[in-house]
């Protein structure tokens, strides 16, 4: 399945160089170098990530970026400045930005940061919500966060992925080799402990009583099962 981005960037030189590389990491790849051809391109939701450069000519990057929020466009965005203060990246993340790069950057990172937000676009849509709620907990899929009685729930990236895997596998029992395979990417079969770990680290964090779980619980000799 293809995966399309729009570009959304007004520099002649880097819209060349980003459309080669990405085009061929084997993404689609829609350009607009004004902001309001961008913001009109965009409000099709027809891309699964949006690139966009924070000073544009026509419309800017922080009003494309909360417009379309205000809208109900969810697409994953990723953006790119010349500032480095740190207010534009506070403002940027408040408007509903995903995350947020800096120029000049080196093509490895933004690659892999663009893979990150397909990979939780995709993982996203599986869902078929953004939100998952059990007992006082709100997981927010597409930001990757969660609170606890209204109060943000402090998760590692693999704490999140971990939940994020049981919140899409719930009612399944899982074996820890599976969730070695998926969440770690481990060989089927690796002698580790890092399940058990992360899993206590979890239940501490989610759990009324982590030592009478109702949330993750044990599936002896096999693995676990999430009842959220």
């Amino acid at each position: 399945m293809s995966r399309s981005i729009l570009l959304i960037e007004d520099e002649p030189g880097l819209v060349l160089t980003l459309k080669d590389r990405l085009t061929r990491e084997g993404y689609e790849v829609d350009a607009a170098q004004d902001g309001n051809l961008g913001m009109a391109t965009a409000m099709r939701g027809q891309a699964d990530l949006i690139i966009l450069d924070l000073m544009l000519p026509g419309r800017g990057g922080l009003d494309i970026c909360r417009d379309l929020r205000q809208k109900g466009i969810e697409t994953p965005i990723l953006m790119l400045t010349a500032r480095g203060q740190t207010v534009d990246k506070v403002l940027g993340l408040k408007l509903g930005a995903d995350d947020y790069m800096t120029k000049p950057f080196e093509m490895p990172e933004l690659l892999a940061r663009v893979e990150v937000l397909m990979r939780r676009n995709r993982n996203t849509a599986g869902t078929g919500a953004a939100f998952y709620n059990f007992g006082n907990i709100e997981v927010d899929l597409r930001r990757a966060s969660a609170t606890r009685g209204g109060q943000a729930i402090a998760l590692s990236t693999r704490e999140f992925e971990l939940l994020r895997y049981f919140i899409e596998h719930r009612g399944a029992a899982v074996s820890r080799d599976e969730l070695l395979s998926n969440v770690w990417h481990y060989d089927a079969g690796t002698t580790t402990r890092t399940v058990d770990v992360h899993v206590a680290w979890l239940r501490q964090k989610l759990e009324d009583d982590p030592k009478r779980p109702q949330w993750i619980m044990t599936v002896h000799g096999l693995g676990y099962k999430f009842l959220g």
